[in-house]
């Protein structure tokens, strides 16, 4: 048997104790923890959390092998404390059949720093004309739990409404990148005074809101389970909460960027800022952070969006929407939700751990820390500030909002069961 010993460390933030871990188990937790012939570490004042589940991350492979691999993708969400990461589908070729779902799911499993869940598309091609071979892909080896065209939405409600039918026999979740393409056509920004002021075509509010809407009534009639990525703006919290309110099975993330930063930031035309749905007004990101605290967004989840420089470093109507995420999203959240009294160490466990592994239905994900439960944590120095620097990011591309800026809290340690797989800035393969 393999034994490590955390000593000192503070469960969800609360008081020091030891922790033991034993082939990959939470073995004792106590004051009196036999360390005869483990390893131990010291972990005074550091936060344990479980593990980390990021739903919605772009790896780009495969495809895209120049601005992230699953190597590096994999490595960036351990070193930000992820232990479970949902890959999306839209690669190249499209990730929408189980060839390509199983190559993901194996190079996952190959790299073996976190879990590697492949998203499948909902339609072929992620065109929105016909669906995708979604029961093929639920039953392959990567059994796909989750399905998505994010980056494009579903628009076509008959399609909509089908996939949501057929996702109820095969039990999955249906993800939806919520976008009237009819309402944001050209559009590069937020529509209101600061897109005005720049003379960017707006992306309004109501794009995102009436899918959001006609999907939640879907779901009811099909009693399925939707998933809506990257709420951005109030009226969608508005929705999901009289959605739920009526029993209707939906859940919604929000992004790190979406509680941190607001359409000032576009003042600059830094294409840096640019993505998908846009960054929304001050008054959004109040309330975004204000309806995850309530429970009404479930998880926080990145939309890490790595990009080339020649993708980036261009004028802002040829520039790619996305930003990285992996490695920043605790210290945001610390930042946004933690220091303002919004969440405790609990409530950080709920959006970036246990909610997301129930939304996905993760089994060993998520877990409590408990006597007994897998060893699947990650430990947060609370009191640490750092600057972020692109170039020092762990992903190939270096696109990140928060460039030169001081965040607090730091992922020291993420062990994947048991497995220690970074530390102190370094992946442990």
């Amino acid at each position: 048997m393999t034994s490590l010993v955390l000593r000192g460390v503070r469960p969800y933030g609360e008081d020091p104790t030891d922790l033991e871990i034993t082939d990959g188990v939470i073995a004792a937790i106590g004051s009196d923890v036999d360390t005869g012939g483990a390893e131990v570490r010291d972990a005074g004042g550091l936060v344990a959390l479980p593990g980390f589940v990021d739903l919605h991350t772009h790896l780009r492979e495969p495809g895209r092998e120049d601005t992230e691999t699953i190597d590096t993708g994999s490595a960036a969400a351990a070193l930000g404390g992820y232990t479970a990461v949902f890959a999306m589908a839209n690669t190249d070729p499209v990730a929408d059949n189980a060839v390509i779902v199983e190559h993901v799911w194996r190079r996952g499993r190959e790299v073996g720093l976190v879990d590697v869940h492949p998203v499948g598309a909902v339609t072929v091609g992620l065109n929105g004309e016909q669906l995708a071979e979604l029961g093929t892909m639920a039953r392959s080896q990567a059994r796909v739990r989750m399905f998505s065209d994010d980056g494009r939405c579903v628009a076509d409600p008959l399609l909509m409404r089908r996939a949501l039918e057929y996702s109820t026999a095969l039990d999955v979740v249906v993800a939806q990148h919520a976008e009237e393409p009819r309402l944001t056509v050209g559009a590069q920004a937020h529509e209101g005074e600061q897109a005005a002021r720049l003379g960017l075509a707006g992306w309004p509010a109501v794009a995102e809101e009436s899918i959001v809407a006609r999907d939640c009534l879907l779901a009811r009639h099909t009693g399925a389970r939707l998933h809506i990525c990257h709420v951005s703006t109030a009226g969608t919290a508005e929705i999901l909460r009289w959605a739920k309110a009526q029993g209707i099975q939906v859940s919604a993330e929000v992004t790190p960027h979406h509680l941190l930063l607001d359409d000032e930031r576009l003042s600059t035309y830094d294409p840096v800022n640019k993505v998908n749905p846009p960054l929304r007004t001050a008054a959004d990101t109040k309330v975004l952070r204000e309806a995850l605290a309530e429970g009404v967004l479930d998880c926080v989840a990145t939309d890490h969006a790595p990009h080339a420089p020649q993708d980036k470093d261009c004028e802002w109507s040829g520039a790619r929407p996305g930003m990285l995420g992996l490695q920043t999203a605790l210290a945001v959240v610390v930042r946004t939700m933690v220091e303002p009294g919004l969440l405790d160490w609990r409530g950080v466990a709920r959006v970036l751990s246990e909610r997301p592994a129930e939304i996905a239905g993760l089994p060993d994900q998520g877990r409590p820390i408990d006597v007994g439960e897998p060893a699947t944590l990650t430990l947060v120095d609370p009191d640490a500030r750092w600057t972020v620097r692109g170039a020092e990011l762990a992903s190939i591309a270096a696109n990140t909002p928060y460039e030169g800026m001081e965040l607090p809290g730091r992922v020291v340690t993420t062990l994947l069961r048991g497995r220690v797989t970074a530390h102190d800035g370094e992946v442990h393969a």
